[in-house]
């Protein structure tokens, strides 16, 4: 149900604002593209950082500006299962095609207690549910077999976001979920390799700037032109990694804040990049003529 290159949109900010019309254009920019889908809310949306409100009003807002033309999948996860069951069920209300859900962070349940979390959304939503497992930021991993026991009892349940970092986890998932279970990549600089292994496509940050291109080198490899694929890759591998020079979305906002697209703004505990780490970003984006 889900392939192809889905962008985890940042959430421009002016004067501590969500900034919607930085937003709108951001928004066209990716549909111009031709990109499969956007994310709002996502973690590189700061969904941790939003109120209640404001995190209803982005995922409203990508609705609104999508208009129809691209996917919506809404970042609905929480670490509460009330919270996030609560959210997604706004999110089907407000229009949008699926929902995303990022494991329980730092209460660190069980697999056992994953699988109740998970089922409990499914059980209130009819909205397609793509789970998201990042044990980096979550300190837990979503296991392949509870996965597995997840897409079987749930036919809602139907993808998941792979950024766990390596690629012997696509084939893990591979080995014992649905065929009809689709594996994304949550990391770009994996895109490459993870859809050699059975993924197919991103959920990507650096689309945010380049979509065209992310889009290019996921379509290349789901066709098997895994050697315009490699040229892609080895391309911008240099900005995937640069886009992770400090934590995400900082480094994204600085380089769309260097396009003049918005402002770089990001919310507290997040901060602004030194000078180092910023002339790097910013002599990476100018050997790619993206400045």
């Amino acid at each position: 149900m889900f392939a192809g290159t889905f962008t985890a949109l940042v959430t421009p900010f002016k004067n501590d604002l969500v900034d919607e019309d930085a937003f709108a254009a951001l928004i066209e920019a990716q549909i111009a593209a031709g990109i499969t889908g956007i994310i709002p809310v996502g973690t590189t949306g700061e969904s941790p950082t939003l109120n209640d409100a404001e995190h209803r009003r982005v995922i409203e807002l990508g609705v609104q500006f999508a208009k129809g033309r691209c996917k919506v999948i809404g970042g609905t996860g929480s670490n509460s299962t009330s919270e996030a069951v609560a959210m997604t069920v706004e999110a089907e209300k407000l229009g949008c095609d699926g929902a995303l859900l990022i494991a329980p962070y730092y209460n660190k349940p069980s697999q056992e207690g994953l699988y109740h979390h998970f089922a409990k959304i499914a059980k209130a939503t009819k909205l397609p549910l793509i789970l998201y497992s990042i044990p980096g930021r979550c300190g837990i991993e979503i296991g392949a077999e509870v996965t597995a026991r997840l897409a079987k009892a749930f036919p809602n349940i139907v993808a998941m976001k792979e950024a766990g970092g390596t690629v012997e986890r696509v084939s893990a998932l591979r080995a014992v979920v649905p065929e009809s279970f689709t594996i994304l990549s949550g990391d770009d600089s994996l895109t490459l390799p993870f859809m050699a292994a059975g993924a197919v496509g991103v959920i990507s940050v650096a689309s945010n700037i380049i979509p065209a291109e992310v889009v290019a080198l996921v379509k290349a490899a789901l066709k098997g032109d895994y050697v315009k694929a490699r040229e892609l890759h080895f391309k911008l591998y240099p900005l995937f990694k640069d886009l992770f020079i400090e934590p995400n979305p900082v480094p994204i906002k600085f380089a769309l804040a260097a396009q003049g697209r918005m402002l770089a703004d990001v919310r507290l505990p997040l901060w602004e990049m030194g000078p180092a780490k910023a002339g790097r970003l910013t002599a990476t984006l100018r050997a790619l003529g993206l400045l």
